[in-house]
C-alpha cells in the first residue's frame, strides 16, 4: 500500500504530520516540539521525496533509506522530521489492523507507572516541595523529578545554594516510599558532578540525570563509574552510532532516548534493544504533553527493558501554553500514579480540528 501524501499542520512549537495511503487511510504523527515550523520544512524537502509512493507498512526500510539519501545531513532536524513520518505511519497501520501501536510493537495495552516531572528552576525549594505534594495528593504519584544546578551551567547553580537547599528539603517533604529523581541538564564538570552525586546519595536520591555536558561521553562515564546512584542520559542523542558507543562503553546506567528527537518508534526500538542486550534499562525522555508522552507510553508497554516509570510533565499553561488544546480529548489521565495505554487502534487520539484550523498547512503528494 503506497504512501499517497504527507501533510504538515504547524505552529512554532508543534507540527502534526498526516500520512495518507493510496486507499485513503490516514495516520497522525508528530515531529519534535520546539522550532517545529522549521522541522516541517525538512519533512517536505528531505523526507517526503523519498517516502511518497513507497510502502506505508515498511516503516523500517524508510527509516534506513532516508538518512542514506540525505547522508550530508546527519543531525537533529532530519531525525525530528523522520519521526513525524514514522509515527504517522504507525498510527495509519494501527487503524487499518485495528490494533494499538504498542501491540504492533509486540506489547499490550495497560497501565504505566509515571513520575511527576518538574521543569522549573525559577522556584524556591519550599514552593517546589509544596507544589509536588499537591500533585501527589491529586494524582497519586509515588515518584518525582526536580531540577538542580543550572542548564549547561558550567558548575554554577541557578542561584547560590539552591541545590544544597532543595535536595534535603524535598527528601524531608516526602517519605521513603516516594522516589526522588534530579536533572542537572549538563551543568557540571566531572569533579563537581561527583561531589554533587555523593550529596544526592546521602539524601536518598535515586536518579541523577545528565550531570555533565551530554556531548562529552567521557565526562559522564567518569561520574557513572564513581557513584552508586543511577546516572542517566541520552535524551539529546539522535545518532544510532553514538547510541551504540554510549551503550557499549556503559556511559550511563539508564538510557533516556526521546522518541521525537531520535526519529520515531523504529529507531527508538532499536536503541532500546541495544540497551536490552547490554542489560541496561530504558526510561525515555518525554518532557511535555504533546504526542511524545503518548508515543513513550506505547513504547514502555512494548520493550522488555522498560525502566521504572514514564516521565510525565506536571507543568501547566503558565509554562507550556502550547501543549494545551491539541486533542479533542486528552489521552493523559493519571490515576493512582499511573497512565493508561488503551486498546484503541493506532495512537488512540484525535487531533483538535480547532487547532488544525489555526495552523500553517502544507502538503507533499504524488500528484505534486
Amino acid at each position: 500500500m503506497k504512501i499517497q501524501s504527507i501533510e504538515t499542520f504547524t505552529n512554532e512549537f508543534v507540527c502534526f504530520v498526516r500520512a495518507t495511503a493510496e486507499n485513503g487511510a490516514t495516520g497522525w504523527g508528530q515531529v519534535a516540539p520546539y522550532y517545529a515550523d522549521i522541522t516541517a520544512e525538512v519533512v517536505h524537502r528531505q523526507v517526503a521525496p523519498y517516502a511518497l509512493g513507497e510502502d506505508a507498512f515498511d516503516i523500517e526500510r524508510l527509516m534506513e533509506i532516508i538518512p542514506e539519501r540525505e547522508h550530508k545531513f546527519p543531525g537533529s532536524y532530519l531525525r525530528r522530521a523522520m519521526g513525524g513520518l514514522d509515527t504517522a505511519l504507525f498510527d495509519l497501520r494501527g487503524k487499518l489492523e485495528g490494533k494499538p501501536v504498542c501491540e504492533l510493537l509486540g506489547g499490550t495495552p495497560g497501565k504505566v507507572r509515571a513520575y511527576g516531572s518538574s521543569m522549573k528552576r525559577d522556584i524556591t525549594a519550599k514552593d517546589e516541595a509544596d507544589r509536588l505534594k499537591k500533585q501527589q495528593d491529586l494524582y497519586g504519584f509515588d515518584a518525582f523529578k526536580f531540577r538542580i544546578g543550572a542548564e549547561c551551567g558550567r558548575d554554577k547553580d541557578e542561584w547560590p545554594g539552591r541545590t544544597e537547599e532543595i535536595v534535603p528539603t524535598m527528601r524531608k517533604a516526602f517519605g521513603d516510599d516516594t522516589a526522588l529523581l534530579v536533572d542537572a541538564n549538563s551543568c557540571y564538570s566531572p569533579a563537581k558532578a561527583i561531589e554533587i552525586g555523593r550529596f544526592l546519595e546521602a539524601n536518598g536520591i535515586s536518579h541523577y540525570e545528565e550531570p555533565c555536558p551530554y556531548w562529552h561521553y567521557d565526562q559522564t562515564r567518569q561520574v557513572t563509574d564513581a557513584l552508586d546512584i543511577d546516572v542517566t542520559g541520552g535524551e539529546q542523542d539522535c545518532s544510532l552510532v553514538d547510541w551504540q558507543r554510549m551503550i557499549d562503553e556503559r556511559v550511563v546506567d539508564i538510557i533516556q532516548p526521546d522518541v521525537c528527537y531520535l526519529g520515531g518508534m523504529v529507531r527508538t526500538m532499536k536503541v532500546a534493544q541495544m540497551a536490552h542486550e547490554a542489560g541496561i534499562p530504558c526510561t525515555p525522555h518525554a518532557a511535555n504533553l504533546s504526542l511524545v508522552t503518548l508515543f513513550t507510553m506505547h513504547l514502555l508497554r512494548a520493550i522488555p527493558n522498560a525502566g521504572k516509570y514514564l516521565e510525565f510533565s506536571i507543568e501547566e499553561a503558565d509554562y507550556y501554553p502550547w501543549q494545551y488544546g491539541l486533542f479533542t480529548a486528552s489521552p493523559y489521565e493519571i490515576v493512582d500514579g499511573h497512565a493508561t495505554v488503551t486498546d484503541t487502534p493506532g495512537w488512540g487520539v484525535e487531533i483538535s480540528p480547532e487547532w488544525l484550523a489555526k495552523s500553517t498547512y502544507k502538503i507533499s503528494s504524488l500528484e505534486g
